[in-house]
């Protein structure tokens, strides 16, 4: 039986010539920068909250900010406390509201992105605390972006989000807010980006 296979000058198949063309595209696309998997694992998980769709511990929809909320034993929503509420409405209505702060939603979207409880119990400062401190120009979505003083000397912070790129966080601002997308600029006294680990 006689080979068909349409062939080049030089006596190689046509289908090596593509096989050749796409090597060269792999090769070339090799060097285009890509996230480390739990960086993108997080930003999934940040906008599937975001967007209210349902996940382990919540059966879906918006989720709103709730003082303390999402510091309950395991990560996820809760009900909060007034215990040093300092919010404009009133009563507090954090202990009648499921719901997540700012550093219980980074501790949920850690928890379910690394499926284990990285970030802990705690507030800002304990987490910050976890973390460590990368470059402005090496931050990448999925990071988190504290809010206060970060230094050697001294942890005072007071918001934290996630980084999802192009200047922007998803976070639970405050009380009368639900989880949302917001511009860095947003929260005043930015102290930086941080990683785990």
């Amino acid at each position: 039986m006689r080979n068909t296979t349409p062939r080049r000058r030089g006596g190689l198949p046509r289908t090596a010539g593509a096989a050749g063309a796409l090597t060269l595209l792999l090769l070339a696309t090799a060097s285009v920068p890509v996230l480390p998997a739990a960086l993108n694992r997080l930003t999934s998980v940040a906008h599937a909250i975001h967007s209210g769709a349902a996940r382990p511990g919540w059966v879906g929809g918006a989720i709103p900010y709730s003082w303390g909320g999402g510091h309950d034993e395991q990560p996820g929503p809760s009900l909060g406390t007034c215990e040093g509420y300092r919010g404009a409405i009133r009563p507090c209505p954090a202990a009648r509201t499921l719901g997540l702060d700012c550093s219980g939603l980074a501790r949920w979207v850690y928890h379910l992105a690394y499926g284990r409880d990285v970030l802990g119990p705690g507030n800002t400062d304990d987490h910050v605390r976890r973390l460590t401190r990368i470059p402005a120009a090496k931050a990448r979505p999925g990071d988190l972006v504290f809010y206060g003083t970060v230094s050697e000397h001294r942890i005072k912070t007071h918001h934290v989000g996630v980084y999802i790129g192009q200047g922007k966080m998803i976070n639970a601002l405050k009380t009368g807010t639900e989880i949302r997308i917001d511009p860095l600029t947003r929260v005043k006294g930015f102290a930086g980006y941080f990683r785990h680990p």
